[in-house]
């Protein structure tokens, strides 16, 4: 038995553990972004270049801020706020001087002082504090980035421009809409004003709830630990906490940092990173996650991952990057804004002068406010929030439950998935394999088989050899000195002991090399695989000694999962390195739909074309490393993580814990965050497509029903609020 390079590997012919990748540096978050547009950035607060939405703080730049732990927008809060407060409180006189002429002391009032009073208080409404409003108005006509607050402007200033006009140059408008029966629209100015202010500040408290998640990420980190040195417990702010020091956890208390219990036991709530509610035991060498909340006990644990490198920061770092993103059905909105606005003015342009032309008397003052109604109705900012809003809240809730979406074209990707292939061990079993059988050939004890075998794999760092050489340990038996060790490529592991040469690995492998098992051996190791055993032979100087039967649980999560899967119409395929047997009885158990069996990993890469080349989406479940290549050709890698680096970055969707069940959550969360893209899109389509013909009076001729100005802006603030309330729906997503 010739050995090959050790590139895969040598029990399931996967691709062998290598070291994760460096991180690439990368420039630091900037601490301002526009929550619709992509690429969007600003050292300081204002308005979007864009589309004129206020660009709000990024939790990664501001995550040791103080405020951060709130809104992240207080500041525009209170003063959006206080100008809601003056515009209101200077609107109601011009609202009872336009509006309430039949009270005993405004009809006293002549009509031209009446009409100069209302001037002097809705003018500052409109240049005073609605003057974020004009300047939005004002940037996206120099940066010809027409959005909501071009229509508003327009809106507003034909409505404010006309009264003026009308009250202070009367002969320069037509005659019905001259002096004598001059018709003022500073009510219309002011209270238009007034409600797309409120509407800012009830769309800026909406938005700001979408990133709740985040945020709760990132509370979940203490600002302190105790650091245990000398003998004594001082208490040390997190960022000062350094690889491999010793720190002391209090019943109750949240674990600052990554790391490893070194002594003691408690349980350890990890709901909050993973959705799972049953406390975790843990003891001595168990893994433990930063942010996580420690139970009755206490532990000493030492610091293996701290700052940036923890789970905690490295799922807030990759939710955040997630949000960013734009998924693909973003395109449509993106089509449809790049003209709406130009479209809008040109109807609104189109309404004026058929109504100037074609109205009843006075036919200008219909112009005026029918092309104001269709001015301000048009809200293209229910549009471009339809998408981003509800992936912000699906990725954020996603990473509450402990599944890692990197970016939103995944999302919208994991929607389309037809096939999901699985991996079996560490994706459908424990991934902690144990010796459930010791067959040894006649003349030789069990023991003494264990024993040549766990010799030789103790220099290899796979499940099934941790298996053996724990199961050696177990019965106290000392391992043997091995030299010349080499991982057999396909097959198994091959070293010397002493003067012998010793091979443990696969009977398929020994076949092809010319070395075969007894009748009763190969027998009892088919009965083990039936039973869901990996079966190894151990082999001395190429003379069989016997087997080794290896059994890998499947995990609890696992059946029901499963049948959830095959719920959301999904079929599901194992692909696997391991024996026929082994995995057909896994896949009977679980009732997974087909089996592929002793593949390699370009074999798994073949499986996955395969099933793309038949125009099926394809997704593929695997443990993030061993199946890389397979996680990269698929439509859609999930990888079942365990808190590493590579786990985390080695597919495009992570499962944290690696529990069946988030897979099953990974796939309905996609659909239900789909579902509310489509009715945030379908629901900003609809509004236009009525609102602006009612607006432009199409009703008139058949019901005499006009759109007063005023009522179309209430319905443009509520249009693009009604978005954000759908997709904060999904906060509540199980």
């Amino acid at each position: 038995m010739s050995p090959n390079a050790p590139t895969s590997c040598p029990h399931c012919s996967s691709d062998e553990k290598k070291p994760p990748a460096p991180v690439k540096e990368t420039l630091p978050p900037a601490p301002y972004i526009c929550p619709m547009c992509e690429g969007v950035r600003s050292d300081k607060p204002g308005p979007c270049p864009q589309c004129g939405m206020a660009l709000e703080k990024n939790p990664l730049a501001h995550r040791n801020e103080p405020e951060c732990c709130g809104d992240g927008g207080e500041d525009e809060v209170r003063d959006l706020w206080w100008r809601v407060r003056w515009s209101a409180a200077m609107t109601v006189p011009v609202l009872l001087l336009s509006m309430g002429m039949d009270l005993p002391v405004i009809r006293d009032i002549p009509h031209d002082a009446s009409g100069w009073m209302q001037f002097v208080w809705a003018t500052p409404v409109v240049f005073w504090v609605g003057w974020p409003l004009m300047m939005r108005f004002a940037s996206s006509l120099r940066t010809l980035r027409f959005n909501m607050f071009t229509l508003i402007g327009l809106g507003v200033l034909a409505a404010w421009a006309c009264s003026t006009v009308a009250l202070a140059a009367p002969h320069w408008l037509p005659h019905q809409a001259g002096h004598a029966g001059m018709v003022l629209y500073f009510e219309s100015a002011a209270v238009i004003t007034v409600l797309v202010l409120l509407g800012q500040l009830l769309e800026l408290r909406a938005r700001t709830a979408t990133g709740s998640a985040i945020r709760a990420l990132m509370n979940l980190a203490p600002k302190t630990a105790l650091l245990v040195r000398d003998g004594e417990e001082i208490e040390t702010p997190v960022d000062d906490i350094q690889i491999g020091d010793v720190l002391r956890l209090k019943p109750g208390a949240r674990i600052p940092v990554d790391g490893t219990v070194t002594e003691g036991s408690s349980t350890v709530d990890e709901s909050m990173l993973t959705g799972e509610s049953m406390p975790q035991k843990k003891e001595a060498n168990a893994s433990v996650t930063g942010g996580t909340v420690n139970g009755a006990g206490t532990f000493l644990m030492r610091a293996e991952r701290v700052g940036a490198n923890t789970m905690l920061s490295q799922i807030v770092e990759l939710t955040a990057a997630a949000q960013a993103s734009r998924a693909p059905v973003q395109r449509l909105a993106d089509r449809v804004s790049a003209w709406f606005v130009p479209a809008v003015v040109g109807v609104a342009l189109l309404t004026f002068l058929l109504w100037w032309r074609f109205g009843p008397q006075p036919s200008f003052a219909f112009a005026v406010v029918n092309a104001v109604a269709v001015l301000i109705i048009a809200c293209p900012c229910a549009l471009g929030l339809a998408t981003p809003m509800a992936v912000t809240v699906g990725l954020g809730r996603g990473a509450q439950l402990g599944v890692l979406i990197k970016d939103a074209g995944t999302l919208e990707r994991l929607h389309d998935i037809d096939i999901l292939m699985l991996d079996k061990t560490g994706t459908l079993t424990e991934g902690k394999p144990s010796v459930a059988e010791v067959f040894p050939l006649p003349g030789l004890s069990a023991r003494d088989l264990l024993a040549c075998a766990a010799a030789v794999e103790a220099m290899s760092e796979h499940p099934i050899a941790t298996a053996i050489v724990t199961a050696a340990r177990e019965r106290n038996i000392p391992l043997a000195t091995v030299t010349d060790f080499q991982a057999v490529t396909g097959g198994g592991v091959l070293g010397n002991v002493g003067e012998n040469e010793v091979f443990v690995g696969q009977e398929s492998f020994l076949k092809k090399n010319g070395v075969f098992i007894s009748a009763e051996c190969h027998s009892h190791s088919m009965k083990m695989q039936a039973e869901g055993c990996t079966v190894v032979v151990v082999v001395l100087n190429e003379k069989p000694l016997g087997l080794i039967a290896i059994k890998d649980k499947i995990k609890d999560s696992a059946p029901s999962a499963i049948t959830a899967l095959h719920a959301l119409g999904l079929k599901l395929q194992m692909i696997t390195g391991d024996a026929l047997a082994t995995a057909q009885r896994v896949a009977k158990d679980l009732s997974i739909d087909e089996v592929a069996a002793e593949v390699s990993p370009k074999e798994k890469l073949l499986h996955v074309y395969q099933a793309r080349g038949k125009d099926r989406h394809v997704a593929f479940a695997g443990d993030g490393i061993n199946d890389a290549p397979a996680l990269a050709a698929a439509d859609v890698g999930i990888a079942m993580g365990t808190g590493t680096d590579v786990a985390i970055q080695s597919a495009p969707v992570t499962l944290v814990k690696g529990d069946l069940r988030a897979l099953h959550q990974a796939f309905a969360l996609s659909h239900a965050t789909l579902k509310v893209i489509r009715q945030n899109l379908m629901f900003a389509f609809v509004y236009n497509g009525l609102g602006i013909p009612v607006a432009a009076g199409i009703l008139y001729p058949f019901t005499g029903w006009l759109l007063n100005p005023m009522i179309a802006s209430v319905a443009m603030s509520l249009s693009s609020v009604s978005v954000i309330l759908n997709s904060l729906r999904l906060r509540r997503f199980q």
